[in-house]
């Protein structure tokens, strides 16, 4: 006989618990635990075995037709997603609150409406005269963009079923919707994964392109259960520090397209602009050369970017304690890189504090900055400008070693074609470009000779 069983979700994880408690085992967080509808748990004498329908099975090589997709009329966004949105997707955006989701998605749906496509926007955060008000600041009042406020997924989908399937449908924000079958509030576990599972089957069963837009945690993670991520088909992040104006839409999960891509939006009075050479833009004020500053060929999926990463040491008197202040860039391997010179280098940061900030709000991961860090923190050091028409990658091991890293030439033809005339960095296999000095480096001792020697 069924029983019914309590369990305990995590607001802020979606773990589970038989109990409640005061503190999520497995995010830390405090007072996140909530009641959900009882579980039904059966016998083992409910076999599952028979009565079903039988599954297709079909072969690797049967063809498979690609999938069409609509161009957005933005191309940095078209370029994030792959190449456009794709007919019956689920898009999960997520952002810092006033970074741009809303503009951005506003911008889309218009232009998509501008070109004959049905576009549909529902928010359940801003009365539709709010909408509106943006719209005419944007410049986007006579998009004709069909807008509703509403958060019940009953109505929506309701609503839907009346009208031809959309072209696009912005749902902004999944946190808000609330469904009258499911117990709780909105935003709590069990409304955001029942009201996204209903909304994705209704973009699934139309051919619907849809998205999500999501809250983030104060860790920069979307909020609400994990699986809401697995459930979509593409999950992209809107990033960028209020202070600047440079945006960076990053697609962190694609079935449709690769993985990092990138693209490069600027804040402007009428909203949200396309950078197409983000390069230039994140080079941006490098008049004269200054220590402390190199610069780094990153690559954002298939996108090669040119950022300018810049250090700043401060000699300190004895005794004090020295400052590690990173933005832009894993402290951590700020850490392991300055250890590392320290160890293999002779280079004595011990009495310094060490600033290190990456130009223009970006923010890297790539492994490969390790040489332009270093470089960067040898030139603040010795207090010796870097040449400017120079560029620096490849990863540092901990024994001093300047390891190969992915895609070199990608990046030394980026480098050239934005006026760099040399470049070092591990052994790129032959590869030469023209116009472009390349200077292969083995060891990081070879580069501090480079820069304190002069040569």
């Amino acid at each position: 006989m069924a029983k019914p069983k309590r369990r305990y979700v995590c607001q802020a994880c979606g773990s589970v618990s038989n109990r409640w408690q005061g503190q999520c085992a497995d995010c830390s967080e405090w007072n996140t635990l909530a009641e959900e509808a009882p579980e039904t748990v059966f016998s083992a004498k409910h076999d599952l075995s028979s009565g079903g329908r039988a599954v297709r099975f079909v072969s690797l090589d049967e063809p498979v037709e690609l999938p069409k997709r609509r161009k957005t009329g933005l191309a940095e966004f078209d370029r994030a997603l792959g190449g456009g949105l794709v007919p019956g997707s689920a898009i999960l955006m997520g952002g810092d609150p006033g970074i741009g989701k809303s503009t951005l998605l506003l911008q889309a749906s218009a232009s998509i409406a501008n070109a004959g496509g049905l576009s549909v926007y529902i928010s359940g955060e801003e009365a539709s005269d709010q909408v509106r008000l943006r719209a005419d600041r944007l410049g986007l009042g006579k998009a004709p963009i069909r807008l509703a406020s509403a958060t019940s997924v009953r109505d929506i989908l309701t609503t839907l079923g009346t009208m031809e399937p959309p072209a696009l449908l912005v749902i902004d924000s999944i946190q808000t919707m609330h469904s009258d079958q499911i117990e709780g509030a909105p935003g709590t576990v069990s409304q955001v994964r029942g009201c996204a599972f209903e909304l994705i089957r209704y973009a699934k069963e139309n051919g619907v392109a849809m998205v999500l837009v999501g809250h983030v945690t104060k860790d920069g993670n979307i909020a609400g259960p994990r699986v809401l991520e697995h459930m979509v088909d593409v999950v992209m992040s809107f990033e960028g520090e209020r202070s600047h104006q440079y945006r960076i839409l990053r697609a962190l999960k694609n079935r449709f397209g690769a993985v990092d891509e990138i693209g490069v939006f600027a804040m402007a009075g009428a909203g949200l602009e396309e950078v197409g050479n983000p390069s230039m833009l994140f080079l941006s004020g490098r008049d004269q050369p200054v220590a402390g500053s190199a610069v780094f060929p990153a690559l954002e999926g298939t996108r090669p970017v040119l950022v300018e990463i810049q250090a700043l040491t401060v000699r300190l008197a004895s005794g004090a304690t020295p400052r590690r202040a990173v933005v832009g860039w894993d402290s951590g391997r700020l850490a392991m890189l300055l250890a590392v010179l320290e160890s293999r280098c002779g280079l004595s940061f011990s009495s310094a504090e060490v600033y290190l900030n990456v130009a223009g709000g970006y923010r890297l991961t790539d492994p490969a900055a390790d040489l332009a860090v270093a470089a960067a923190l040898v030139s603040a050091l010795a207090d010796r400008p870097l040449p400017s028409d120079c560029a620096w990658f490849g990863e540092v091991s901990l024994a001093g070693e300047v390891r190969p890293v992915a895609h070199g030439g990608i990046r030394l033809k980026e480098a050239a074609k934005l006026g760099f005339t040399t470049a070092y960095g591990p052994d790129v296999g032959g590869e030469k470009v023209p116009g472009l000095r390349f200077g292969s480096l083995k060891l990081l001792p070879n580069l501090v000779d480079r820069i304190v020697g002069g040569s």
